[in-house]
């Protein structure tokens, strides 16, 4: 593990000057508008930044299916997990000056803080927040802020201590939301102010970006915004025609640390701009130091790494690793420096590429995940000078391969045999169940019927329909939530004992953390 490690940062550290190709491939404004139309994707926007200036930065599209306001440079879209870099830059501008430090324990600056065990929370760092190592399982907690809370940051903070870890302390590699939270309350105890205000401040402000905003407020009282789209009213997600979100349907506020910011293309070619110079401010001065910015694109911890399949694999990197709220990897020997991010109805990814400075940043208002990952290739072989293949096909036939396959396990997960059960009669499965980091899932006897309520997430509730044994179906009043499968344990004295959940969808998104409740009956 040791030997592995320092051969990812020894690759990592290979930095060669290199000018790019000046200029986007030639038509690709117009292979981009049709690329969009074939994918139904309704609007998006691009940024190209190559050796200091801005090369290309434009929308296409429309903001809203059905409403014919075009996406232009200034249209602004949430962009997910690429927020993940700006709370690291914001923490970077308080080691700047000195009032914290990468290695500083949480607690130091946290008294109250606490993880599972006790050592852990004597032992995890601000490092330790942003890299995915703490022991948490994949998305763990994602339940309290998805799709929405009524828990402040700090309450949600104050939850993790019920989170049982799934591996040891900084062995291995998960991605987490819920650390990054901890990273936003974290700079409002050194600084007194917000996440929100901090990083627009220390981060927004000083590089430029004038459209860029935390706040849903400001983003629903600007009038040139993206709308979120998706295909939800198929068998799966991801099935079926794009349809219109309801944008204030949002998550917690709590999470916007690990994923809530919205900013335009201009922005993007501003962080592009700011990022290849380590922190230099194209007016002069700095937004942060060299040496913080080599500390945030240091690889911390490994990340395996897994063949794509069939066409795809030729993108196999070399080596992966995750750094302070970017990931580092390689593409054909290339260290690349990214993010991607996807916040429900809305997708981003942001590239830097420091060997050859340049970058480009991908908004899109639907969750075409096909189309995003094969531009990023297909611009990535532009610059690095490599024969052009069409990514964007094989990424769409792969997508509709996997998509078709889920369908078809759905299809054929449905029993033909009569379903058996329940066990008990109805109204013996009323009860108020409790998680320990979650809080309470309420069932109720309503309308002839079960009904279903998770009391930290509003509007998050609708009817239970038997599936099989003891086991029920949500039947959400949104459909834009995933279902869940609820199974009730019973004891030998014919008693319920507890209630475990999965999500209903194999494709669902792991933020439906569903599997991670244990809930028991509140006497």
């Amino acid at each position: 593990m040791c030997k592995r490690i320092h051969l990812v940062i020894a690759l990592a550290a290979i930095t060669v000057a290199a000018p790019g190709l000046a200029e986007p491939p030639s038509g690709f404004g117009s292979r981009v508008e049709r690329l969009r139309l074939d994918a139904g994707v309704p609007g998006m926007a691009i940024a190209i930044v190559e050796n200091g200036r801005t090369s290309l930065v434009k929308g296409w599209g429309v903001r809203k299916q059905g409403d014919a306001s075009p996406v232009d440079a200034d249209t602004i879209f949430p962009t997910g997990s690429t927020a993940k870099a700006f709370t690291a830059t914001a923490l970077a501008t308080l080691v700047d000056e000195g009032r914290l430090d990468w290695d500083d324990r949480v607690i130091d600056h946290m008294p109250w803080f606490a993880m599972y065990d006790a050592w852990v929370t004597r032992e995890i760092t601000v490092r330790d927040l942003l890299v995915h190592r703490s022991g948490l399982g994949l998305g763990a907690g994602d339940l309290l802020f998805v799709p929405r809370s009524r828990l402040t940051r700090r309450q949600t903070v104050e939850r993790l201590r019920y989170l049982e870890p799934a591996t040891s302390f900084r062995s291995a590699y998960a991605y987490d939301n819920v650390l990054y939270i901890v990273a936003g309350q974290l700079i409002e105890e050194v600084t007194g102010k917000t996440w929100e205000n901090y990083i627009a401040d220390a981060v927004l402000k000083p590089a430029g970006m004038r459209t860029a905003t935390p706040l849903s407020e400001v983003r629903f009282a600007t009038r040139n915004r993206a709308f979120p789209h998706a295909r939800n009213h198929g068998k799966l997600r991801g099935d079926g025609p794009v349809s219109v979100l309801d944008e204030r349907d949002e998550l917690g506020h709590s999470f916007r640390p690990a994923g809530g910011l919205t900013m335009s293309a201009n922005d993007l070619a501003k962080w592009l701009t700011i990022q290849l110079q380590r922190g230099a401010l194209p007016g002069g001065g700095r937004l942060f130091s060299e040496r913080t910015a080599e500390d945030m694109w240091t690889p911390v911890v490994p990340i395996p790494i897994s063949k794509p399949p069939g066409e795809l694999s030729p993108l196999t990197p070399d080596y992966s690793a995750y750094a302070l709220g970017w990931g580092v990897k390689d593409y054909k020997g290339t260290k690349l420096i990214w993010h991607s991010g996807m916040i429900f109805g809305f997708i981003a990814v942001v590239v830097l590429v420091p060997e050859h400075d340049f970058g480009f940043a991908i908004v899109m208002n639907s969750e075409d995940e096909a189309l995003r990952g094969g531009l990023k290739y297909e611009l990535l072989d532009h610059y690095l000078g490599h024969p052009f293949m069409d990514w964007p096909a094989r990424f769409a036939s792969l997508a509709r391969a996997e998509l078709d396959g889920q369908l078809g396990k759905v299809a054929s997960d449905i029993p033909d045999r009569a379903r058996v059960g329940p066990t008990l009669p109805r109204a013996h499965y009323a009860s108020t169940y409790r998680d320990k980091w979650y809080g309470d899932v309420i069932v109720t006897e309503r309308d002839q019927g079960l009904w279903i309520e998770f009391a930290n997430t509003p509007d998050m509730e609708g009817r239970l329909v038997h599936h099989q044994y003891d086991t029920f179906r949500t039947e959400f009043t949104d459909p834009a939530i995933e279902e869940a499968l609820v199974t009730f344990s019973i004891n030998a004295s014919g008693q319920i004992s507890g209630a475990t959940m999965i999500a209903a969808s194999p494709v669902a998104d792991f933020s439906y953390d569903y599997h991670d409740l244990d809930l028991v009956p509140v006497p």
